[in-house]
């Protein structure tokens, strides 16, 4: 599958999780793909290795994307690496959960920063090289959340759903230029960060999704793919991957 030969993409967050199975399909439909990680090195290397093996072109930058010099230095790296960039996943992504009773500032911050701080500092670095591609695209890892609600999640919410308001006003801006601007939401996926909730919250809420069960995250990946390849007409969109939870 080469539908995406000679595209280059940055995945911010691609290290694990749903990151990294966007990473991976990206690679597998022939995109020369950027993984960003800020801790996790090993991880980032172990889905470079795994896109090598199968052929694909991968590399990983360490940079902290809600600090916005750092955002600035991964799209200067993929620029001196690849030479140019066509795709930006905004994918980065962090929980603090706590009832908003018992919600300190600095954890209130931190998720704001990380979760949609960094899409502004991401987007503002990528933009003039997208601008320049013939197939620019922007997805934005949203979530469920920010379309319901979550108990405890007051931060995450409020990040989540500023990244769909923020997804809607850039397609409107950018939509006569060559780049698309759409938001991915997310259900209940069966990653790391679902799967450390307890047993008993998690059956019950699998017991109200109407397909029974949680997503996959290659599930998401798909859904990004999707948009690089055949979305030239969609843009300031919600794309919902959730089995029905919310429609």
């Amino acid at each position: 599958m080469t539908e995406l030969r000679d595209k280059v993409a940055i995945v911010t967050g691609g290290s694990r999780g749903i990151g990294a199975s966007i990473a991976l399909e990206l690679a597998k439909n022939g995109a020369k793909v950027v993984i960003n990680y800020n801790i996790r090195k090993e991880l980032a290397d172990k889905i470079v290795a795994e896109i090598n093996e199968f052929g694909g072109d991968a590399y990983a930058v360490q940079a902290d994307v809600s600090e916005s010099n750092e955002a600035a230095y991964l799209v200067q790296e993929t620029i001196n690496h690849y030479g140019k960039l066509d795709i930006l996943v905004n994918n980065a992504g962090i929980t603090r959960d706590s009832t908003f009773k018992k919600l300190n500032e600095e954890d209130w911050r931190k998720v704001i920063d990380v979760n949609l701080n960094s899409v502004y500092n991401n987007t503002s670095a990528a933009l003039p090289y997208l601008l320049e591609s013939d197939a620019g695209r922007i997805i934005n890892i949203s979530s469920i959340i920010g379309q319901a609600g979550g108990f405890g999640q007051t931060n995450y919410a409020a990040a989540k759903a500023g990244l769909i308001g923020y997804t809607k006003s850039l397609a409107l801006e950018l939509a006569k230029s060559k780049v698309t601007v759409n938001a991915i939401c997310p259900g209940f996926i069966g990653t790391e960060m679902v799967q450390a909730i307890p047993e008993k919250v998690l059956a019950g809420i699998v017991e109200k999704v109407p397909q029974k069960r949680l997503g996959k995250p290659e599930e998401i990946a798909r859904g990004v793919v999707f948009l690089c390849k055949d979305g030239d007409y969609i843009t300031g969109q919600q794309l919902n991957i959730n089995g029905g939870l919310y429609m």
